[in-house]
């Protein structure tokens, strides 16, 4: 005879908890790696508003559920349905929900704390990388990889890029290639760098320990020095490629360049970007230079809120590049147009130009 007793309740995306001081949000969706859908977004905001007016929480600790990682990102494949389906407000619901999240940490009155350890894209990096105290781990993997489905970097990605060291900026976003921890500090997304095995304990010490009596020297009590970033060793190559006009000069410069002892390897670099969509990469390099001459990060939104609806709405390349990537996976996305020696001199001005159906601020 079947089993006739009622199927236990789905577990919630988003736990949240107060432990002592602390105001604990753990994203629950391991399964795919805490990736972000628009229930999760409403669920964070709504705490985070209740939040701000009790007494009891005096420091708001985000991390995710699981060993593999805080948050892979958006939910991608989400998107790519309501794309494919004519279901364009849910597009802009969910990028306008997203980025005012991403405000509301930035600017929450009390101290947040947010533990990058594993993977940490997208999305994530919109979480993680505006909060006050952002902590990595031996295991973190940090990455703004959306032009690897013909997208650009959003979420205030571009503003943490133009904030790095450098022209790091514009070698993350065009690439999308993945910062260890020590790379995130390096590169100014990350403050704080904390083995894994002392997690636990650093959480215990934010809800209960009341001396030193701020968050910032508390993780102090558990930050260690990382072995120093890859990626510094190769600024001085990947300043003087990145720092070309143009995504047309930057490949060239790229091709140009010969193979450092340490860190990536141009040529390797160079047949990355031949193989991302040339669109992508030029809106990329222009929203990475925008953003550089910005102190704050609404403004930042703002561009990224009118790029990514006119990929949304009028390119076809961010279809074509979730295709390729997550839905078919034959890897083999057909960009227009198909090659960076196509690309226009003006090619990113369109997304810098167009104006959202709905305002991003309400």
């Amino acid at each position: 005879m079947a089993d006739a007793s009622p199927s236990a309740a789905a577990p919630p995306r988003v736990i949240a908890r107060t432990e002592g001081a602390l105001g604990r949000l753990t994203l629950n969706r391991p399964e795919a790696l805490n990736a972000l859908d628009i229930g999760m977004i409403r669920e964070m905001r709504r705490t985070l508003d209740a939040w701000r007016e009790d007494s009891d929480v005096q420091i708001v600790l985000i991390d995710g559920a699981g060993e593999r990682g805080l948050c892979a990102g958006g939910d991608v494949r989400a998107l790519y349905d309501f794309l494919t389906t004519d279901r364009f407000e849910d597009t802009v619901a969910f990028f306008r929900e997203e980025y005012a999240l991403d405000a509301e940490i930035a600017e929450y009155p009390k101290p947040v704390v947010a533990i990058a350890d594993g993977i940490t894209m997208g999305g994530g990096i919109g979480i993680a990388g505006h909060a006050a105290i952002r902590v990595v781990t031996e295991r973190s993997k940090l990455a703004m990889p959306e032009t690897r489905i013909g997208f650009t970097p959003d979420v205030g990605g571009t503003l943490l890029l133009g904030r790095a060291p450098g022209r790091l900026g514009e070698y993350l976003g065009l690439t999308g290639s993945t910062m260890s921890g020590a790379d995130a500090l390096y590169a100014g997304f990350a403050d704080h760098y904390v083995p894994s095995d002392r997690l636990d304990a650093l959480r215990e010490a934010l809800a209960f320990r009341a001396d030193p009596t701020g968050p910032s020297e508390i993780v102090l009590l558990f930050d260690e020095t990382p072995d120093p970033s890859p990626l510094s060793a190769a600024r001085g190559w990947i300043d003087e490629v990145f720092a070309g006009d143009s995504v047309v000069e930057i490949l060239a410069r790229l091709r140009a360049t010969r193979q450092a002892e340490e860190g990536p390897d141009p040529a390797g670099v160079a047949d990355l970007l031949g193989e991302l969509s040339p669109t992508a990469l030029a809106v990329t390099l222009e929203a990475v230079r925008e953003s550089r001459a910005m102190d704050d990060l609404r403004p930042a939104l703002e561009g990224e809120y009118r790029r990514v609806l006119w990929f949304a709405a009028h390119h076809p390349d961010l279809v074509e590049g979730i295709r390729a990537q997550l839905v078919d996976k034959d890897r083999n996305p057909s960009w227009n147009p198909a090659t960076i020696g196509d690309l226009g001199a003006d090619a990113a001005v369109p997304a810098r130009s167009h104006v959202p159906p709905t305002p991003l601020w309400d």
